[in-house]
């Protein structure tokens, strides 16, 4: 028989970059040890609502971030912005 994934809580030393980003989230809301409890199904719809917009937001502001440190750097060619 097909075995399901059944698992209560989960193991947040092996998790991918969007992962990692997405607990640590849950913990600065106070969140990690219901997650690590219960999984992410544990959470309320307003809790993983709030989760999911804050990753929007921080990701929103990490991409910024990175293209103003690029419109920032002046190795190209003619003195050319890469933007």
């Amino acid at each position: 028989m097909s075995e399901k994934k059944n698992k209560k809580g989960f193991d947040p030393r092996n998790l991918k970059p969007e992962e990692m980003l997405k607990f640590e989230i849950a913990a600065e809301l106070g969140l990690g040890d219901k997650v690590m409890e219960g999984g992410w199904r544990s959470l309320t719809a307003k809790e993983s609502g709030r989760i999911g917009g804050l990753i929007t937001k921080r990701k929103k502001e990490m991409k910024k971030e990175a293209l103003s440190s690029l419109s920032g750097n002046n190795d190209c060619k003619n003195g050319e912005n890469l933007l």
